[in-house]
């Protein structure tokens, strides 16, 4: 597996997809927390980066299916896939190496936002006042999620030798999972139903973790998603139908 991550994380930083991931990623939030007069912190009034972690979850929506679309659909299509499969790896080892390259990119990214931490913090009146167990939860949060949609774009990618195919398919199941079952939720229905689809939401247990608070079954509801995708993708790849 450790063989595996290192050459998928290798091969991001040796190809445009980590820098543009992460120029494209730190552009757009920087553009949104300081210059966008709608969203800007300096227009707020008080220290806060809501901002980052509202917005955070839509830019990776799509920067991530960006960053998977190619784990299985290019070594498909190369023909690679086979050459891999012949090696003493299991499955799970193949799939779990990808992911973990996959989400450590991601962690890359998310990584210089810590300035912009740094940024409010200072500016706050006075310094220092701005709620930092919200944010640190944020992080978790926003770092949980990402996992979920890495997991999410694997599984797209396994079901394809096209990765712009692969690409829509995992926005999409990307943006139902975070906000399609919380709209379902608003729909005219029962409230126990309504309940239940917002909690098998994504938004639910994401906006709890930014509330400070790291609620264990939060984090056991995205491990769990995860799990679930990832061994979905397991059994995609194991099929051998490609």
């Amino acid at each position: 597996m450790w063989v595996i991550f290192q050459k998928e994380f290798a091969g991001y930083l040796h190809s445009l997809i980590a820098y543009m991931v992460i120029g494209v990623f730190l552009t757009a939030i920087g553009l949104l927390m300081w210059v966008f007069p709608d969203t800007s912190v300096l227009d707020y009034g008080y220290a806060d980066m809501g901002t980052l972690f509202s917005t955070g979850p839509y830019v990776l929506l799509f920067l991530i299916p960006g960053i998977t679309m190619r784990s299985f659909a290019e070594e498909k299509r190369m023909g690679t896939m086979e050459l891999l499969l012949t090696k003493p790896l299991t499955d799970w080892q193949l799939v779990f190496g990808k992911f973990m390259a996959a989400w450590a990119l991601v962690a890359v990214a998310l990584a210089p936002t810590l300035i912009y931490y740094y940024s409010v913090y200072q500016l706050g009146s006075p310094t220092g006042n701005v709620d930092t167990a919200g944010v640190m939860g944020s992080y978790v949060g926003l770092f949980l999620l990402s996992a979920v949609f890495c997991s999410a774009g694997m599984l797209a990618s396994s079901f394809t030798v096209n990765q712009i195919v692969a690409f829509m398919m995992a926005a999409f199941l990307c943006f139902l999972l975070y906000t399609g079952f919380d709209s379902l939720s608003a729909l005219p229905l029962s409230t126990r139903f309504a309940w239940v689809l917002k909690q098998v939401g994504i938004v639910y247990h994401y906006e709890s973790l930014s509330r400070g608070l790291i609620d264990s079954r939060d984090v056991v509801y995205f491990v769990s998603m995860t799990g679930v995708l990832l061994m979905a993708t397991k059994t995609s790849i194991s099929s051998r139908q490609w």
